[in-house]
């Protein structure tokens, strides 16, 4: 999910570099909505990983 919120960063910049403001603004938007879906999904896998004790071993 991160790689895809990194490629719609770089589809964001080069569109505003070419003066696409419309389709940049676009990007830039799913860009920022996949990363903190990514952040979220983080943040409760690691609390899950230390309630749940570590590492089986």
């Amino acid at each position: 999910m991160l790689t895809w919120a990194l490629i719609f960063l770089v589809v964001a910049i080069i569109a505003g570099a070419f003066g696409f403001g419309a389709a940049a603004s676009a990007a830039a938007s799913i860009a920022k909505i996949l990363f903190y879906i990514f952040i979220v999904i983080f943040l409760i896998t690691l609390i899950l990983s230390f309630m749940g004790g570590g590492a089986a071993t």
